[in-house]
């Protein structure tokens, strides 16, 4: 047998009533979960840029590394063009050597001042990178204590909000789908999460906007399903809810 347009609303609001339950069960938690979510953000950031700067400091002392290879082989390289530029047997010969002799000069100094620059620039990273790894563990310190502080308020909560979710899911099963869908979409797009929100004062409880009289009539009737004209809300009357929290109680 089909629900009638009463049955469902009854339904939604009572549903609405046990998601307002879960949602103030959230809230105890506060902006813990967001600045949770913010620091290992924060940590993750900070930790691939130490693994970054970490493998330029290695790229850098591989480079000096190779330069001081490569100035060992080159002095090795003046001596035995000097050895041999000793024993020549003609001009064309020595020049050769010669400009041999300058070019490896030339290329040691190149390689000797590269080496310079980067050491000055490796101790420059050594001292980012002692800054950076002590701010990451004063995050992760911080991070540490704001999880046992969410741990702690979540071990509070998580059987109450169980039972909500045992109600909600219980309640969800005897809703309508068209509507439940509608619900989910509307409480979706409200700050607060209220979908569902009964007339107060001649007045939408969730936006404050005035009913018109014969509107709260039709409402009261129960008949259709009615929408706030301001906010889109979905409306009860005063009685139904009353109605439902009882129930609920």
């Amino acid at each position: 047998m089909e629900s009638t347009v009463e049955q469902k609303l009854k339904a939604l609001y009572k549903l609405q009533s046990i998601d307002s339950k879960i949602d103030e069960v959230k809230a105890q938690r506060g902006e813990l979960p967001l600045e949770v979510a913010d620091l290992e953000d924060d940590v993750a950031q900070l930790e691939t840029r130490f693994t970054n700067q970490s493998n330029e400091m290695k790229d850098m002392e591989t480079t000096v590394a190779n330069n001081k290879i490569s100035i060992k082989e080159g002095q090795a390289l003046v001596k035995k063009y000097e050895t041999q530029m000793a024993n020549v047997k003609n001009n064309r010969e020595y020049d050769a050597l010669n400009k041999e002799v300058e070019m490896q000069g030339l290329l040691m100094q190149a390689a000797d001042k590269k080496s310079k620059e980067l050491v000055i620039t490796m101790n420059y990273q050594k001292e980012m990178l002692e800054q950076l790894e002590e701010e990451i563990k004063g995050r992760k310190v911080d991070l540490d204590n704001k999880k046992a502080e969410l741990d702690t308020i979540v071990e509070e909560t998580e059987k109450e909000e169980a039972e909500f979710n045992k109600l909600r899911k219980k309640a969800s099963a005897g809703a309508d789908e068209r509507l439940m869908a509608a619900y989910t979409r509307i409480r979706g797009n409200m700050r607060n999460g209220i979908a569902v929100a009964k007339i107060e004062r001649d007045s939408c409880s969730g936006c404050f906007a005035g009913i018109p009289p014969q509107r709260q009539i039709d409402i009261k009737q129960r008949k259709k399903v009615t929408v706030c004209e301001s906010c889109g809300r979905i409306l009860v009357d005063s009685d139904m809810a009353e109605e439902t929290a009882l129930a609920l109680a």
